[in-house]
């Protein structure tokens, strides 16, 4: 045993460094934002009342659901055990990279899980409640059987190579992107050799696309505002490699059109990345596998670049993390191969300096960022409100089943305009579908300042005449979607080109928070408000006469 651990033990001590970080302020005491929120939801069904139309209402493959669902049954629901289901998942990527690395030389197996350990981007979806965590190591072991295969296509290597390609493609909506140019790289360098394996390959894949059509047609057919809040600019591009190469995250849900250039950010992003780069570029010096391997991370990023500049999806890292052990690995082959030791410990020890230091000492490193759309801020606040049984609660955004598992809504009348039902509040006889696809034209004038006498109307019907004296509506607001003061509103609609790239639902939920707050002001008074994080609450009570 005392033999075994001195023989592994860079890999153990990898392994343990990696286990620190990721648990480091793991218990988020802002609870689960609405993507991870979810991921809960979903799995927590049960598969005889509504599991599989639920995992179908969702974006995403089902893999992920049933894994949640898996350990949500052995070990129960509280969020730190479903935080630590991402954490297990990013340990064995750990594993997964060591053992793609090894395919090469035993240090390049070294760089690449000690480099995996300390990526602010991986400790960040390690503690996230979804399925980027598992989707790296899917990819990782995608590497290390694309690598072993290229080596040895025996038949277990093959098989393996498969089946990761396919839990890629059982996971992750687009993954398929990756694993069409992952297939087409192995089938190029084996088809001479290996013609009939090749097409036994494609067919099982064709058969197992077959097989998923259902789901994938339900999810690339349904209507949704889900892909909404963000367009493309060149500088995403960018902040996929500081994201990938630095422990800067800039880009995990929506960045600055522009490039950053302040100091900090120069010396913590910009440095580590250009070092990551300069690697990758050594890497692929006269090595036509790496080149190879660069050209899938290379056309699936193009290709999701086009698809978001088409507005088919907001080009943000995660989506693109597939690639990522690819360009970890080529990081840590280029670096591996640099003769002078010296040169290369300094490299070393200026990442890790520069990763570590970050992620120690920054107010805002992975680890620490805080979920300021996390739905127990406002569960807390609403417990702070001093509500009485009758009162009205209307959550403006999300329907209440995004809270239940912080509140108990049960005492209370719930009204919710949300993103799926807001058409039926504002605008009589609009469709969710009309709204989606011409809410533009339909809701322009309202946005210039027309009043919108149906929209007051049911506010009054539904809540305010219901009340009665010493009762109170509670108005609950996400401000990342309704940040737009009425003025700015009016401008935005008022300018042709400004208003053609303006999210509709940014300017949708601007308008409700001030139409519903004026109307509800009209014939309340206001008693309380709170802001914490993402979240507005205020509290208005209908007074005695």
């Amino acid at each position: 045993m005392v033999k075994y651990i001195k023989q592994h033990s860079y890999i153990l001590g990898i392994l343990i460094l990696a286990l620190i970080l990721r648990l480091l302020f793991i218990n988020k005491p802002d609870g689960l934002w609405n993507d991870e929120y979810i991921s809960w939801m979903i799995s927590a069904t049960p598969f005889s009342n509504g599991f599989i139309n639920e995992m179908k209402s969702q974006c995403h493959m089902p893999f992920y659901y049933l894994y949640l669902k898996f350990f949500m049954t052995l070990f129960g629901q509280s969020d730190i055990i479903l935080r630590l289901t991402s954490v297990f998942a990013g340990i064995i990527s750990v594993i997964a990279m060591y053992f793609a690395g090894k395919e090469k030389d035993k240090r390049t197996g070294l760089l690449c899980a000690g480099f995996s350990a300390i990526s602010s981007f991986l400790i960040y979806y390690s503690q996230e409640v979804r399925i980027y965590s598992i989707l790296f190591f899917f990819s990782a072991l995608t590497l290390l059987y694309t690598l072993k295969t290229l080596k040895n296509p025996d038949k277990k290597n093959l098989i393996l190579c498969i089946f990761s390609n396919l839990m890629i493609m059982f996971t992750h909506t687009i993954g398929f992107v990756f694993v069409l140019f992952n297939l087409i790289f192995l089938s190029i360098n084996l088809f001479k050799q290996y013609k009939k394996t090749i097409i036994i390959i494609w067919s099982c894949l064709c058969i197992s696309g077959l097989a998923m059509m259902p789901i994938v047609l339900k999810i690339f057919t349904t209507q949704s505002f889900s892909q909404w809040w963000g367009s493309f600019s060149i500088s995403r591009i960018g902040y996929l490699f500081t994201d990938y190469f630095s422990p800067v995250l800039t880009n995990l849900t929506n960045c600055p059109e522009f490039f950053r250039h302040d100091i900090l950010f120069i010396i913590c992003a910009i440095i580590p990345s250009l070092i990551a780069i300069v690697l990758i570029i050594k890497s692929l010096i006269k090595n036509k596998t790496n080149i190879g391997l660069f050209s899938i991370a290379l056309l699936t990023t193009v290709v999701l670049a086009a698809a978001a500049i088409l507005g088919k999806l907001v080009f943000i890292t995660k989506y693109s993390i597939e690639i990522y052990p690819i360009l970890i690995y080529l990081a840590c082959s280029g670096l591996s191969d640099i003769e002078n030791k010296k040169l290369r410990n300094i490299i070393i020890i200026l990442y890790s300096t520069i990763s570590l230091g970050y992620l120690i000492f920054h107010p805002t490193s992975a680890p620490k960022i805080r979920r300021a759309e996390g739905h127990k801020i406002m569960t807390d606040i609403l417990t702070r409100m001093d509500l009485q049984k009758g009162d009205v609660i209307l959550l403006e955004y999300y329907p209440k089943q995004r809270f239940e598992k912080y509140f108990d809504f049960s005492d209370y009348k719930t009204v919710s305009i949300n993103k799926g039902n807001f058409s039926k509040y504002i605008t009589p006889e609009t469709s969710y579908n009309q709204a989606y696809k011409n809410g533009k034209k339909i809701y322009k004038n309202y946005f210039l300042g027309q009043r919108n006498t149906y929209f007051e109307n049911k506010l009054k019907t539904t809540i305010i005449n219901k009340l009665k004296p010493n009762q109170s509506v509670v108005m609950v607001t996400l401000d990342s979607v309704s940040f737009h003061p009425p003025e700015e509103v009016k401008s935005i609609a008022a300018d042709k080109q400004t208003y053609s790239k303006e999210p509709l639902l940014f300017l949708i939920f601007s308008y409700i928070k001030e139409t519903t707050f004026n109307e509800l002001a009209k014939s309340l008074q206001v008693t309380k408000l709170e802001k914490k994080g993402n979240w507005t609450i205020i509290k208005f009570t209908k007074l005695k006469n």
